[in-house]
This record gives structure tokens, C-alpha cells and sequence, in this order.
């Protein structure tokens, strides 16, 4: 790694980039890049990650803004849903004239 390329990484944030293959899909996590700003980050996502016309959407996330939950409390995290017994429709009547539902 050069000395240009630590000095960037340490003075400009690590976005998270995601891209949208095809209009009505979700947009997946292409990849990470260092830039000064948003639109930096944007132009070098589209420059990095949709070189091919992969991608008709993108969308560009400061790393250090995201919140996610930890693997290793998985199941202390998620557990509370499986006491809300009323989310599921096993507690209805469903008309036997409906098809759809």
C-alpha cells in the first residue's frame, strides 16, 4: 500500500455501497471504498461497481453510521418475536369462500 493510499484511508470515512441490479429488486452490498464526501463516494461507487452497466441504482453509506445487531446474540436479540403469538394468523377464521389471502 502506498503512503497516498493510508493518508486517504485515514483522513476520508468507509462507505458501504450497495447497488440495484434491475429496477424492482433490492439493492445488494457491492463493496466498500474510501472517499471525502457523499458525492465523491457515490461517483467512485458507480466508477468501482457498475463499470459493466450492472446496476441502476446505487446507494453510498458512511460505515461508522450503521447499526447492526451482533451475531453472537442472535438468539437473546430475536427471541421476543416467538412470544408474540398474535402476529400469526392461527388465531383467525378464514372464510372458506376466500381464496387469497
Amino acid at each position: 500500500m502506498s503512503s497516498d493510499q493510508s493518508v486517504a484511508e485515514r483522513s476520508w470515512p468507509l462507505w458501504e455501497v450497495f447497488v440495484r441490479g434491475k429496477r424492482g429488486l433490492s439493492h445488494v452490498h457491492a463493496g466498500s471504498l474510501h472517499a471525502p464526501d457523499g458525492q465523491m463516494a457515490l461517483r467512485n461507487a458507480r466508477d468501482l461497481y457498475t463499470r459493466r452497466s450492472e446496476g441502476v441504482s446505487l446507494w453510498v453509506v458512511k460505515a461508522a453510521d450503521i447499526i447492526a445487531s451482533s451475531p453472537d446474540e442472535k438468539d437473546a436479540f430475536f427471541d421476543p418475536a416467538a412470544d408474540k403469538v398474535y402476529r400469526h394468523p392461527t388465531f383467525y377464521d378464514v372464510p372458506e369462500d376466500v381464496e387469497y389471502l
